[in-house]
């Protein structure tokens, strides 16, 4: 047995506020692989959970949720796009979708079943850490005044995390409700996707509209009558998106 150590509280004090009881459920069938992406994340801090497959993930997650997910698309059985969508069916939790390629298809794929964020093999230890770090910066609710913002039929809480449609909860995940509060900071002012990169994405992805342009086209699925033709989160062509009732 490990003893505890005043270095040990040394440590832990010094961890990053998002590290300290993050608990990271990490996909991927290369034993290999899986085990150095779990050392290299438990040596930043992380607690990190395991699992070879789409299935075993799913029985994982729901007997142990996670704080954020992280799932190579190229599983054997449910592949990740899948295992997303069924993770995504029943939580907001942040989830990165990993890829052996920068294929846009498999991006756009990805973030379409439901991802928040991709990352393209190989990678840097502190490259995936610092995206997770990226990730729960996203969600704190002190990211966002106290206050309850209308736009028309929608109605956006910040500190409660809760968006609704004509007095009906509307699902979002976390990305989404950010992108959402972003565009609420200034009503019916542009944003362009460079800068939606910036606030809402932490420059992780600078110069990837793809994030943008998919989880714009996500939240209107969920807020729009007509997604096709918009009526609160629209576009101004050559310069970006606008929230207005």
């Amino acid at each position: 047995m490990r003893c505890h150590s005043a270095h040990d509280e040394l440590s832990a004090t010094a961890l990053p506020w998002c590290v300290v009881g993050t608990r990271i459920l990490t996909v991927e069938d290369d034993e290999r692989i899986r085990t150095s992406v779990r050392l290299a994340l438990e040596d930043e801090g992380w607690t990190v959970d395991e699992a070879g497959t789409g299935e075993d993930a799913v029985v994982r997650f729901t007997n142990q949720p996670a704080d954020v997910v992280l799932i190579d698309i190229m599983l054997p059985g449910i592949d990740g796009f899948e295992l997303c969508r069924q993770i995504r069916a029943k939580s907001s939790v942040p989830i990165v979708m990993v890829t052996a390629r920068s294929d846009t298809h498999d991006v756009v794929a990805g973030l379409e079943a439901g991802a928040d964020a991709y990352l393209t093999k190989p990678f840097a230890p502190k490259e995936l850490s610092a995206r997770i770090r990226a990730l729960l910066r996203r969600i704190r609710p002190n990211d966002h005044p106290h206050t309850t913002l209308t736009f028309g039929d929608l109605v956006i809480v910040p500190e409660e995390g809760r968006v609704t449609l004509r007095g009906t909860e509307v699902p979002v995940t976390k990305t989404e409700f950010k992108l959402l509060c972003v565009l609420a900071e200034n009503p019916s002012g542009v944003f362009s996707r460079e800068a939606l990169l910036e606030k809402v994405w932490d420059y992780d992805y600078f110069g990837d509209g793809r994030l943008v342009d998919v989880h714009v086209r996500r939240l209107r699925m969920k807020i729009e009558v007509d997604p096709a033709n918009p009526r609160h989160v629209v576009t101004v062509r050559g310069l970006g998106y606008r929230l207005q009732s």
